[in-house]
């Protein structure tokens, strides 16, 4: 129908180009930013979707240098128990010397000279092994169970509780260092054997725990990384197929907008009618 008023051609193209410039603009809009989800207008669903994944990702990266930051602290105390080790192997040195029937008693004087020493730098070591300025051993963060946030929810928790073992160690030193090598040198032999054990039975612990925490480092490294990808494939544009599409509608584009201009000439020939 031919008619003044009303020129349908012209605002079906009119329409047609409306929508054909709002998908242009998201094309461009996805090829510019990178993501094919720029608001929650383009995919609600998807967006709540990589949004939840990406509080996972960043949860669990957090939980990776948790997990680093706990083998460095269990690292610092393995090597104070290490020291201690060796300390109290030059102990049992000195007692076992001084057990000998051929030192006089001048000779087990010095043996106990440098064993009293000894044992005054195992408590320096058990009083003042610190990590990030806070004690780690005697009244510090191992004296009570210690508790590593491994993931990115609440409930994954990894405890360590050496506190059992450090009490041991702790004993076992006191003794140790009570120990007279001039009177009673074989007896101070047990003792150290029984500290060298004690100090064993802890390194062990923490020797384990921190080869627990390296896999959990690495499991959430993988874990990172497919959820990673997830999100990924979720936001990321495909820029072969967008470009494609982009391309698309800017040929519908220009059709448009040559049709909208030709609906023009339609009421042209309502008044030719009328010549």
């Amino acid at each position: 129908m031919l008619s003044l008023h009303t020129n349908a051609a012209a605002l079906s193209a009119q329409n047609s180009v409306g929508s054909t410039q709002k998908s242009l603009s998201a094309s461009m809009s996805r090829l510019g930013t990178g993501l094919r989800v720029n608001s929650a207008m383009d995919d609600a669903a998807g967006l709540q979707i990589a949004t939840r994944l990406e509080a996972q990702t960043r949860g669990m990266a957090v939980a990776q240098r948790n997990t680093q930051n706990g083998i460095s602290m269990m690292q610092t105390a393995e090597g104070a128990f290490n020291e201690i080790t060796n300390i109290v192997l030059r102990m049992k040195d000195l007692a076992t010397e001084a057990a000998n029937g051929s030192s006089n008693a001048d000779d087990k004087t010095a043996m106990d000279s440098e064993y009293d020493a000894l044992g005054l730098e195992l408590t320096n070591i058990m009083t003042n092994t610190k990590f990030g300025g806070q004690a780690l051993l005697n009244g510090g963060t191992l004296a009570a169970a210690v508790n590593f946030q491994i993931g990115a929810d609440a409930a994954e928790v990894m405890t360590v509780d050496a506190s059992a073992n450090l009490t041991a160690v702790g004993t076992a030193i006191t003794a140790l260092q009570g120990g007279d090598i001039t009177t009673a040198a074989t007896a101070a032999m047990t003792l150290a054997d029984t500290t060298i054990t004690a100090v064993g039975t802890l390194r062990s612990q923490l020797g384990a725990a921190s080869n627990r925490l390296e896999h959990v480092y690495n499991n959430l490294g993988n874990m990172s990384s497919n959820t990673t990808q997830a999100r990924g494939r979720i936001m990321d544009v495909d820029y072969a197929t967008e470009t494609a599409n982009m391309t698309s509608k800017q040929m519908l584009m220009q059709a448009g907008t040559s049709m909208l201009k030709q609906s023009s000439s339609m009421s042209q020939l309502v008044m030719s009618l009328l010549q």
